[in-house]
């Protein structure tokens, strides 16, 4: 098991990507925290992951836009485990409008959640990688860290901005053999994504279908959304790599959408 006792914490783990991540952690050995804004919900699937095994998993509360939250979630995952090894920074949500039409506040609760989130994240968890000597920090980014697409100001810009974070992080960390990378999947057939294709189609006035097949997928070598599954192969291997060569990247999940 390459994350045998490892303690992770993943954000917005309760349903999607987060918890896919959090499952194949669990089946690797590790402890791992359900950090979500529904507590309800971690607490579910982190029931559910604990009885799978043979890792564990516990649900904690955390809005990643306050730092108090985070702070609180952190210290609560250490005083119970000891250790933090690693940090997914996975909590995120989607708004589109024409640049012309969108809300500030929608504009900064999207940058708030995306990097805010994953700054406040960070700042808790890296003293406790720092102490032990080593610790893996990801970032959930996006084809859209390396793209854009109409109506998606705010939420490109949040993840370009990642990569800048994650390198910084990076650089900092090295002399304590912590490390931060970023993943960058394609489309997922998240019910986020789900949410987002009738809302682009009123908004480019198009068919449900001209926007998954021509604005999602269309990029694409073979027309295939990614899958969770995939990302969470991303994020074992970010999270278990045995050295400190593999920081500071980010890799692109998406058949062939952006390729570097």
């Amino acid at each position: 098991m390459r994350m045998h006792d490892k303690v992770a914490i993943v954000t917005g783990a309760a349903q999607g990507i987060g918890e896919c991540i959090a499952r194949r952690y669990v089946e690797e050995g590790a402890r791992v925290a359900i950090a979500d804004i529904k507590l309800e919900a971690a607490t579910e699937t982190a029931k559910k992951l604990t009885a799978a095994g043979p890792g564990e998993a516990i649900g904690i509360a955390m809005d990643v836009t306050s730092e108090k939250a985070v702070n609180d979630g952190v210290a609560q995952v250490a005083e119970r485990w000891g250790d933090i090894d690693v940090l997914v920074s996975n909590a995120g949500i989607q708004i589109v409008y024409k640049i012309e039409d969108f809300p500030f506040a929608d504009w900064k609760r999207m940058l708030a959640i995306h990097l805010d989130g994953a700054f406040l994240t960070t700042k808790a968890c890296i003293p406790h990688m720092y102490r032990k000597g080593g610790g893996s920090i990801i970032y959930m980014g996006s084809v859209h860290s390396k793209e854009a697409s109409p109506l998606k100001s705010a939420y490109v810009t949040a993840k370009h901005g990642l990569l800048g974070l994650a390198r910084v992080v990076s650089k900092e960390g090295a002399e304590h053999g912590v490390r931060a990378n970023v993943i960058c999947p394609g489309f997922i057939r998240t019910p986020l994504v789900e949410k987002q294709i009738p809302e682009q189609a009123k908004e480019l006035g198009i068919s449900e279908k001209d926007v998954v097949e021509k604005i999602m997928l269309g990029g694409t070598v073979d027309k295939q959304f990614t899958t969770v599954e995939d990302v969470a192969e991303i994020a074992l291997l970010f999270a278990a790599f045995p050295t400190n060569a593999l920081t500071g990247q980010s890799l692109v999940v998406s058949h062939g959408w952006f390729m570097e």
